[in-house]
């Protein structure tokens, strides 16, 4: 019985490594003969490659790196064998790179580096690598045998990516290994010869190769895989850090996988394997008590519960590609027009990756490397020149820059919904599809997206169907006042409970005020955010929404948390990025009505939530029941409300036994008034509350519409803030007389806003100090209560109301967090 092993990657990546597999390889031994195939030392491959460059163009830099190669092989050597036992190898080492330099001498003389010359020179990364393995098992007393490749693998002369012929290998390497007595017999991978004897090799990944065209010809009882991830995982753990370890998976389910971009495994290696179903497990040479993954007849493999990403066994993708499409009225029911296309790529040797055309027949589109897209225009336009001479054709278009995103399932074609599913959670997300395929197997869905987009696209489908792992949302948080602060404080304390009962993961990315900005697309610590703010780099706007948009992070929202009005100015721009925009800024959404309607309109178009529940009645729930109202059909008729915790606040606390000023002084000190307590006192603050409510209930009104009856006297509006608390003092005569006349006429004094409906158009809105009576809902208000009235066709004589704490920093930062809440996927 025998069982192939294949190690590479950083399992070859120094002495300390191979002694790691020599281990491995030697406990395997024990089982059954083991056909061990080892890659070329990490990098090396690369390093040989770049000589080869070098040397072709004149550029004597290739004797640096031959001298890296050959120190580190030589290095290998020392550290892995006894110094006594050392000569033999570090000679033959010594042999091989001698070669090496002879070949690259020969081709910096030529000046030229042919792919006949470049498998010649490829091939030392893996005769050295296999040849120190080996030494390393005799010098242990380990029984091994070493043998070329190129004497049992037998392919054609297409060098750089040889085709194997199977016939001849099988009876070479039977008749080999019959011969053998050993229970080890090491083969360096990825190469081969011709029928003359010449030197090939299998393409880049072509170890993994090897082993299976071995695994075939003996009837292995399995392939191992060793490189250093524990198995094939749902999407790239480089990308998606909670993506996991896929247990079992079917052999085309691999196929697709490793053909899209997965790395683990080298596409070619299952077609030998498949045919015999001789199982390959991906093994983790730094973790071997891992189980890893097994790939094996679909019938077999046991997927795991829909929940846990049953349907999706995996995502992958491929970039630098480019979409070559073909289009023009003269291909309409006209047949051939595929098989000149796809013939004209062939000759071009232009490999195809991904094919869609439309039933109309007007347009063809195909996926190729972005390496080969000029070369397939110039073959493309060549076998269609008449038809594009005569406007049939159009000549071929050429858009790169893209990328493929593919999910693969067998799974798949026994669940209806899961394009739909794709597609929507990528367009909630603002990535575009510029193309579709799927196959008739239903295995595999294939999306072409913008390479800006892929690492995002990645996650964000992931997060779809993987739903046993925790969402993400990230958030750039723009503000760290007496709101942010709470804000921050408040998300601090619930992290964990959101994580285990709601399975969200926050991610502070980004943090900003008026002075300094932070951005961390890891995460920015909670418990020290202060410091590291102080510690950061000077604000600025502009460069910090620039860099949000970079980022590109799936299910980003900003959040601004301020009353700047620069920084309302830019939420158009994240909206028409997919970012989702929570505003306690109440600048934006009373602004001029196209502004406004500009925002509401760029958040349908580009599925980003625009939330500023907390621009009236701070954590009451006021605009998202108003919405609630209109999106079930209601019509709101008129509204009453006092919609100003801090004139609530201050007419509730003055009772003229203490200066207006100072009530006024107090509400600012306790958190309940804008940075400039006139915004509030003036009415301006109330005017823009009515105004965002009346737009929401339907209507075109701008602020200029609303009519103010003020009640701050002129001279408390000039100069600074200091100058207004003074000016207040030196009219308090005033509102001691506002308070004695409500009181006189028992009543109390409120700030209303009022708006009222009327076809004949002379409804409106208006805002004033009025008098009201016990009798009224507006009476009992008490503190910094705020209260709606709502007087709709269903509410018509008991109107819905709405009454609770309309202001402060820890109300105000509760309902931020609701609106955060409500952006989550």
């Amino acid at each position: 019985m025998f069982q192939v092993l294949k190690f590479g990657g950083t399992s070859m990546g120094s002495a300390k490594a191979i002694q790691q597999v020599a281990d491995i390889v030697k406990e395997k031994s024990k089982q059954q003969t083991v056909l061990l195939v080892v890659s070329a030392m990490s990098g090396t491959t690369d390093q040989l490659l770049n000589c080869g460059t070098l040397a072709s163009t004149g550029n004597e830099e290739y004797k640096t790196i031959l001298k890296q190669i050959e120190t580190r092989h030589l290095d290998t050597v020392k550290e892995l064998i006894p110094v006594q036992q050392q000569s033999s190898v570090l000679s033959l080492v010594k042999k091989y790179c001698n070669e090496i330099e002879d070949i690259c001498n020969g081709i910096f003389l030529l000046g030229e580096c042919s792919a006949r010359t470049k498998d010649k020179l490829v091939s030392y990364g893996e005769l050295l690598s296999s040849q120190i393995i080996h030494a390393a098992f005799s010098h242990n007393g380990v029984l091994s045998v070493w043998k070329d490749s190129r004497e049992v693998i037998q392919t054609n002369s297409n060098f750089g990516n040889a085709a194997v012929n199977f016939f001849v290998t099988n009876n070479f390497i039977n008749e080999f290994v019959q011969q053998q007595s050993a229970n080890i017999i090491v083969f360096p991978g990825f190469v081969a010869s011709d029928e003359h004897k010449v030197t090939t090799t299998l393409g880049r990944g072509g170890s993994d190769y090897t082993a299976a065209i071995l695994a075939a010809a003996v009837d292995a009882v399995s392939v191992e895989i060793w490189t250093d991830v524990s198995g094939m995982m749902t999407a790239d753990p480089r990308w998606v850090p909670n993506a996991k370890i896929i247990p079992s998976i079917s052999y085309q389910e691999a196929m697709e996988l490793s053909h899209f971009g997965a790395k683990v495994i080298y596409p070619p290696t299952i077609q030998p394997v498949l045919n015999k179903n001789i199982p390959i497990w991906i093994k983790n040479t730094f973790a071997p008590a891992d189980n890893g993954t097994i790939i094996k007849k679909s019938e077999s493999v046991h997927y795991p519960p829909l929940g846990d990403g049953g349907i999706i066994t995996g995502i992958s993708s491929i970039s630098s590609l480019a979409l070559l499409s073909l289009e023009g009225s003269g291909m309409v029911g006209i047949p051939g027009f595929s098989s000149r296309l796809f013939a004209a790529l062939a000759n071009a040797q232009v490999n195809v990756i991904l094919i869609t055309q439309g039933s109309s027949e007007h347009s063809i589109c195909v996926g190729v490397d972005a390496a080969n897209a000029e070369k397939a225009k110039k073959a493309v336009d060549k076998a269609f020149e008449f038809e594009i001479a005569s406007d049939k054709v159009e000549p071929l278009k050429i858009e790169s820059e893209l990328s493929i995103v593919a999910l693969v399932g067998d799974q798949m074609r026994h669940h209806t919904g899961v394009s739909g599913r794709m597609f929507a959670a990528l367009g909630r997300n603002g990535v575009n599809i510029r193309a579709i395929a799927q196959g008739s197997t239903e295995r595999n869905i294939s999306a072409v997206v913008a390479s800006t987009d892929v690492r995002k696209a990645v996650n964000v489908l992931h997060e779809e169907f993987f739903e046993t792992v925790k969402k993400q949302i990230n958030l750039f948080i723009v503000g760290t006042g007496n709101v942010g602060k709470r804000l921050l404080a408040q998300l601090k304390q619930q992290l964990s409970f959101l994580e285990e009962n709601l399975h969200l993961q926050v991610n502070i990315a980004g943090l900003s005020n008026s002075r300094k900005m932070l951005l961390n697309e890891n995460g920015i610590d909670i418990n020290s955010w202060e410091d590291a703010l102080q510690n950061g780099e000077v604000a600025n706007l502009k460069n910090f929404v620039q860099s949000i948009i970079q980022k590109n992070l799936r299910n980003s929202v900003f959040v601004d948390v301020t009353a700047n009005g620069a920084i309302a100015e830019v939420y158009a721009s994240l909206l028409e990025k997919s970012i989702a925009v929570v505003a306690c800024n109440k600048v934006a959404a009373s602004s001029a009505y196209s502004n406004y309607k500009k925002l509401k309109k760029l958040s349908a178009e580009f599925n980003a939530p625009f939330l500023f529940e907390t621009n009236v009645g701070a954590g009451l729930p006021v605009i998202g029941t108003l919405n609630d109202l209109m999106r079930s059909g209601d019509v709101v008729r008129s509204m009453q409300a006092v919609l100003s915790g801090t004139l609530n606040f201050v007419f509730n606390n003055y009772d003229g036994t203490r200066l207006f000023a100072d009530v006024v002084k107090q509400a600012q000190e306790e958190g309940y008034t804008e940075p400039d307590p006139r915004l509030d006192l003036s009415g301006t603050d109330v005017m823009r509350k009515i105004l965002i409510l009346a737009r929401e209930a339907g209507v075109t009104m701008e602020m200029e519409e609303i009519k103010c009856n003020g009640f701050l006297p002129e001279s408390c509006m000039q100069g600074s803030v200091d100058d207004f608390y003074e000016a207040m003092k030196k009219e308090e005569a005033h509102f001691k007389k506002l308070y004695e006349d409500a009181k006189a006429a028992g009543c109390k004094l409120k700030f209303v806003a009022s708006y009222s409906y009327s076809p004949s158009g002379d409804g409106g809105a208006e805002v004033g100090l009025q008098h009201i009576p016990p009798q009224y809902d507006l009476y009992h208000l008490y503190g910094k209560d705020n209260v709606v009235l709502f007087y709709t066709d269903r509410y018509k004589e008991q109107p819905m109301v709405i009454k609770g704490a309309g202001a402060g920093a820890e109300v105000t930062a509760s309902g931020v967090f609701a609106d955060i809440m409500r952006t989550a996927p």
